[in-house]
């Protein structure tokens, strides 16, 4: 039957959902923009929550009366249709319920935002700058058909392809949400173009995914930035290497340097990579957030251990392998063409397990 812990709870969410509602309409709030962003994000947070939580309802006392009938009435069609609709909704109600404690179990607050995604070519020289490349071109694809946007920060390309290390700034809904299952050091075994006697070499790549901050997230004092101009290079037409169009940002108290060469306008790149710089700031706070998951959860879903080997892709076999949760799958060509929502959705219930643990539901 339903749990009390559960409706109480849902109660109240029913009561702030509401009165966030309202406040809503209020003409004041409707003119402070970063509390009406404020509201219209609780209110979007806590909307799947209302609507399961009435269909929880619905199906309770659904059942409650189903049971009357078969205490209570004579009639055998009608006792034969309540024992089909308890046989429904009982099992019905236990998944609302499990849906139900996930839905309550706090969200990270930047699975909403947007992601960086920096991916540096790693042990393997020529080869690990050519897959870095080959991830780039999955995470593109992927992005492609969420529907996402994206647009390269900057790039340093490898001497035989592929890149040294490439930037990325993906939007979209519920990015970093999904995209932060990827960071982490991804190996691939495979033969290299340039090996002539076939035998398979090991190379890696690591992957970091940022949520990317936002203005009121943190304040940056532009005096504590330095500021650099330099020439584009690599493609980009007859303003490359003749107009200082490229920047580099220093922030002096933390040493973090960041660069955009994208855009033609020194006015862009410079907006880019502020909002790049803003995102690497705020993520050396955000990273002890993650360290303390990493210290509760066994998998290593979305924890902060950056360093940690991850996933491999094997070519040979055609196999690409998660370690977290030791998944295996034969499809690495169409993986490679941004097929990943598969493993994503494995990652996403490993993590979804976890926090069940730590919930005190």
């Amino acid at each position: 039957m339903a749990d009390n812990n559960i409706l109480n709870r849902l109660d109240g969410l029913k009561l702030k959902f509401e009165e966030i509602g309202q406040q809503m309409t209020d003409p004041e709030v409707i003119g402070d923009m970063k509390k009406f962003v404020q509201l219209n994000k609780e209110y979007k947070e806590l909307k799947p929550i209302i609507e399961t939580s009435e269909r929880y309802r619905t199906a309770v006392n659904n059942l409650r009366e189903a049971k009357d009938i078969l205490a209570n009435e004579k009639d055998e069609d009608l006792r034969e249709m309540a024992r089909e609709e308890v046989a429904e909704l009982e099992p019905a109600i236990d998944r609302l319920e499990e849906e139900i404690k996930l839905l309550l179990i706090p969200k990270d607050p930047q699975d909403e935002k947007n992601a960086i995604v920096e991916i540096r070519g790693g042990t393997g020289g020529d080869e690990a700058a050519l897959f870095a490349g080959d991830l780039l071109r999955m995470y593109t694809k992927y992005a492609e058909s969420k529907g996402w946007k994206y647009e390269i920060n900057s790039a340093s390309e490898g001497s035989s392809g592929g890149y040294k290390e490439v930037v990325m700034k993906v939007t979209g809904d519920n990015v970093y949400g999904t995209l932060k299952y990827e960071s982490g050091v991804h190996r691939v075994q495979r033969v290299p173009q340039t090996e002539t006697q076939g035998r398979v070499h090991t190379s890696a790549a690591s992957v970091a995914v940022l949520p990317e901050a936002e203005e009121f997230d943190i304040e940056l004092n532009m005096n504590d930035i330095r500021k650099d101009t330099f020439c584009s290079s690599g493609p980009g037409g007859q303003s490359v290497n003749t107009t200082y169009s490229a920047i580099r940002l220093t922030h002096i108290p933390t040493g973090i340097v960041v660069q955009c060469q994208d855009q033609k306008s020194q006015l862009k790149n410079f907006d880019k990579a502020l909002e790049e710089l803003r995102t690497r700031i705020f993520n050396l706070e955000y990273q002890k957030y993650l360290d303390e998951i990493a210290g509760k959860r066994k998998t290593m879903v979305s924890t902060g251990d950056r360093s940690a080997k991850i996933r491999t892709y094997n070519y040979p076999q055609g196999r690409v392998t998660d370690h977290r949760i030791n998944y295996t799958i034969y499809n690495l060509s169409s993986f490679m063409d941004g097929d990943i929502q598969d493993v994503i959705d494995h990652l996403i219930v490993a993590e979804n397990a976890e926090r069940l643990k730590e919930s005190e539901l």
